[in-house]
């Protein structure tokens, strides 16, 4: 399990206001990206969208897709890009790793945002960067990093809140704009050569010999099937029938379905990150505030890797690897394997990143309460479109 949640309490911490780290750290991000990513090369389609909205003076929030740790560090170089530095959104325990990475983040134009609660500090940043048109902020609206990247996991509103708060105050300035932004990898090395190691160490945790007999899709698939039905093994007793994606669902409710009706009173509508952002926004408080007993933290701490679980659970589509898949599918799938299994995914190369920017969405002062908001759907609608280019496309 990742430590993305802190037992301590919580800080807002807001970015710097300067441009000269931010456009020095840009420097060193391609040495970076390609000694801890692999990636090697990153081009940029649709960047006249975003200089428009730059040159028109426009409040620009950027909401891209979240597929891969490095995501922001490619963000990086599409502002080098633009000619203008970035804010962006990040999880504060983000900040708590280090105090040199704190200091980087801050330098590279990051601030904190709270997930497990209501965080008033963060939501006024983001509402005045847009409302100044400072700079473009980012905001990664799934919220998760999926490791899916020809797919879109639900979207959150709380982009749509800030946009348009921040329009209703800039109203009588400027507009305040939404460029969709899709990132996608394309692995160019030898696939086989790359994953075979990974795959065989994987079997070797399950105590397998390796299936040099089989496709290395074939061994990623059964090495799938298998994970699953541990896990089912371990809360069910029993491996279950079925499709794996009725399988799967399955084993997400019946981890959170009890946590569901002891903390949240049995609300368990929404996606699965919804559902596990509305948990963990009961359970953490008051681990964080450190009011628990030591048998009642340790008991929090075990739901709250379950919680953990539902939602990787979550980012594994049944079919992502069904028929034919794309190379990419097939590392994505072997690097969540040894993620969950290790929190760690070794780096594999070479990896060429596409970054395209979309046309710019008008975010409009007005928002209807007790409805669905159509931006959000304006701007996942305008995400699928730009992630759905065939990877030939790409090439």
């Amino acid at each position: 399990m990742h430590k993305i949640i802190v037992e301590k309490p919580y800080h807002f911490v807001a970015p710097h206001p300067g441009r000269f780290w931010p456009r020095l750290i840009a420097l060193l991000l391609p040495l970076y990206l390609r000694r801890w990513h692999g990636v090697v090369q990153v081009d940029f389609r649709g960047l006249e969208h975003l200089r428009a909205s730059v040159s028109s003076g426009h409040g620009i929030l950027l909401t891209p897709n979240h597929c891969r740790p490095c995501d922001p560090m490619v963000l990086g170089l599409l502002a080098r890009a633009a000619g203008q530095p970035f804010f962006v959104m990040a999880s504060r325990h983000l900040f708590e790793q280090h105090p040199l990475q704190t200091w980087l983040l801050r330098r590279a134009g990051a601030f904190s945002v709270y997930r497990e609660g209501l965080d008033r500090d963060a939501l006024r940043a983001a509402v005045d960067i847009l409302r100044n048109a400072s700079r473009p902020l980012v905001l990664f609206p799934e919220g998760v990093i999926t490791r899916t990247n020809d797919r879109l996991n639900p979207l959150m509103d709380g982009m749509a809140f800030i946009a348009h708060s921040a329009a209703k105050q800039r109203a009588d300035r400027g507009q305040v704009v939404i460029h969709p932004v899709a990132m996608r990898y394309l692995f160019e090395g030898n696939l086989e050569a790359a994953l075979t190691p990974t795959v065989e160490e994987l079997e070797r945790r399950l105590s397998w010999r390796p299936k040099h007999q089989l496709t290395l899709h074939e061994r990623l698939a059964k090495v799938g099937v298998a994970l699953l039905g541990l896990k089912e093994v371990e809360y069910f007793g029993e491996v279950r029938p079925g499709p794996v994606a009725e399988r799967i669902q399955r084993l997400i409710d019946r981890l959170l379905v009890p946590l569901e009706a002891q903390w949240v009173k049995g609300q368990g509508d929404g996606d699965v990150v919804a559902r596990v952002k509305r948990l963990r926004t009961a359970m953490v408080p008051d681990l964080a505030n450190g009011d628990l007993s030591e048998d009642e933290r340790v008991r929090r701490w075990a739901q709250l890797e379950e919680v953990y679980l539902a939602q990787q659970l979550s980012f594994y589509p049944p079919d992502y690897i069904e028929g034919a898949p794309a190379h990419e599918r097939l590392l994505e799938t072997a690097e969540r394997f040894e993620e969950d299994l290790t929190d760690h995914a070794r780096v594999y190369s070479p990896i060429r990143a596409v970054v395209t920017v979309g046309p710019a969405l008008p975010v409009s002062p007005a928002r209807e309460r007790g409805v669905a908001d159509p931006l959000v759907e304006q701007v996942r609608a305008s995400l699928d479109k730009l992630l759905s280019v065939p990877r030939e496309a790409l090439l």
